[in-house]
């Protein structure tokens, strides 16, 4: 079997965890976080942000709509970065080592152009892609096929030689449908299989 061209990541829960109701549960209590999401509607605006909506202008507006969850709702804007991470340290070296290898490796996230920015400020690894497809630059999202089909025409490889990593089932059914190859990303102990398996890195390059 020919061996895949490009490896192309997701970074969220990939390469750096992005877990906000852990944030929030710090902030002011699971209870509350849960009251608070469920009153607020954080995610979905958040969702808008990556589809390329200005992100600090979302959320102070969304905090003027709010008013009795001003605070909360303004520490999303004010310190997204600690929202953000850690990295997960072997995803991170199997980057490293792909790109030790040549492979080429592309970002494919649904990430805001602005929060984007603040993320490759304090991870180093974010500058390391041959190319980076940012939803918040495109102004569309993982799983609209036409994310999809911009990095085909943008990188001029065909579906097949592509093997994409996400840890969300809906992103990767649709990367799939395209004639990508795809995993479902569970633990950086079986993306590393993986890759083995595919014959882009040894078992040791893996570890």
């Amino acid at each position: 079997m020919t061996l895949p061209q490009a490896v192309v990541f997701d970074i969220g829960n990939v390469l750096i965890e992005w877990q906000p109701e852990r944030f929030y549960d710090r902030l002011m209590g699971e209870e509350g976080r849960r009251r608070f999401f469920a009153e607020v509607d954080m995610l979905g605006v958040n969702i808008e942000v990556d589809r390329g909506a200005d992100f600090q202008r979302s959320y102070s507006e969304l905090a003027r709509a709010h008013p009795h969850y001003e605070a909360a709702i303004l520490a999303w804007r004010d310190r997204w970065i600690d929202i953000l991470g850690p990295d997960i340290p072997h995803s991170a070296r199997l980057l490293a080592a792909l790109r030790r290898r040549g492979v080429p490796v592309f970002a494919l996230s649904n990430f805001g152009a602005a929060t984007f920015e603040l993320a490759r400020a304090r991870y180093p690894m974010l500058d390391g892609f041959d190319r980076r497809y940012i939803s918040g630059h495109l102004r569309v999202i993982k799983p609209d096929a036409q994310i999809y089909a911009i990095v085909e025409a943008d990188c001029g490889m065909p579906p097949e030689q592509l093997l994409f990593v996400d840890d969300r089932p809906e992103n990767v059914e649709a990367a799939a449908q395209r004639g990508w190859r795809t995993h479902l990303f569970t633990t950086p102990a079986a993306w590393a299989t993986r890759l083995v398996e595919e014959g882009l890195l040894s078992e040791e390059e893996a570890a």
